[in-house]
């Protein structure tokens, strides 16, 4: 896979080559190149912003040094715009960006943008070429998002409700989500099959608690069960555990999932935490419980 991310801070980016990441690009998994977006300016204070037209607070990011670097990034020859050569600073490879499946993924971190979920991880795990495009300021000039669109798949992505200084941090998030899925990146293949919000069920469920060595820390010791041996039992004590912790932390993950998502274990389970099915089949708490 390839990771291009263009930025005004390109140290920011540095834990990118730490931890699970950076030995993905070691072993060659991995292609990451971090660009500054200030390499695309034409004047000597390597300007990447402007004041907003209709007035407003703060300032927007120019559409200018982002449409270059996009070019060279993406490969793509700029459309031609009447009365103006295009540039097109030695872009790798030349040809054009292309929509679909097989072609690049731009990636806009942004707070007005959809959730980053573990479904999209996956998605953009299948993809070959992706490019980020963490923004300061207010942001940037819409003309940008709309250009691209035309030309290659922009997804406009959100960790959360809340806004940041810019979107290098989004980007950290969104990567590491990402690559930690691709084959050959964890040292057990099936260490993300468990994760919370992990696919191959119907509903998603936070994990449940886990524990290592020693069997007393403290007092505290590890749940017996745990240490039995019998796989149908522990399988069933991490997916209760699981539920519990899905109910208290995220319940309306437990509403949203469909009827068929539950086998009678965990129909049980639910009932005992004061879950019922409703007149749709889906579980939502007793009438009289806490989170009603």
């Amino acid at each position: 896979m390839r990771l291009d991310i263009i930025t005004i801070f390109p140290e920011y980016l540095a834990p990118l080559r730490l931890s699970l990441v950076g030995k993905a690009a070691d072993r060659g998994v991995l292609d990451i190149r971090v660009h500054d977006l200030r390499a695309w300016t034409r004047d000597r204070h390597h300007t990447v912003d402007d004041t907003p037209y209709g007035g407003g607070p703060g300032m927007v990011m120019k559409p200018e040094p982002w449409g270059e670097a996009l070019d060279e990034v993406l490969g793509a020859t700029p459309a031609p715009v009447p009365g103006e050569r295009p540039t097109h600073p030695g872009a790798e490879g030349g040809g054009t960006g292309s929509r679909g499946p097989s072609g690049p993924v731009v990636v806009v971190p942004t707070p007005s943008g959809r959730p980053f979920t573990q479904e999209i991880a996956a998605e953009l795990a299948d993809r070959s070429h992706l490019v980020f495009t963490p923004a300061r300021y207010e942001g940037i000039d819409r003309r940008v998002v709309e250009e691209y669109a035309e030309r290659a798949e922009v997804r406009e992505l959100s960790i959360g409700d809340y806004v940041l200084a810019g979107g290098e941090a989004p980007v950290l998030v969104m990567v590491e989500a990402v690559v930690r899925l691709l084959p050959g990146v964890l040292g057990n293949a099936e260490s993300h099959r468990d994760d919370s919000f992990a696919a191959g069920s119907m509903a998603h469920l936070l994990e449940g608690p886990v524990y290592t060595k020693p069997p007393v820390w403290r007092g505290r010791e590890v749940p017996e069960i745990l240490l039995g041996g019998h796989h149908g039992n522990i399988a069933r004590w991490r997916r209760d555990r699981a539920l519990r912790r899905t109910a208290e932390h995220r319940p309306d993950l437990l509403r949203a999932a469909p009827p068929e998502s539950w086998d009678a274990g965990d129909r049980r389970c639910l009932a005992e935490l004061g879950w019922e099915p409703g007149p749709d089949g889906r579980f939502g708490p007793r009438p009289g419980t806490v989170e009603e």
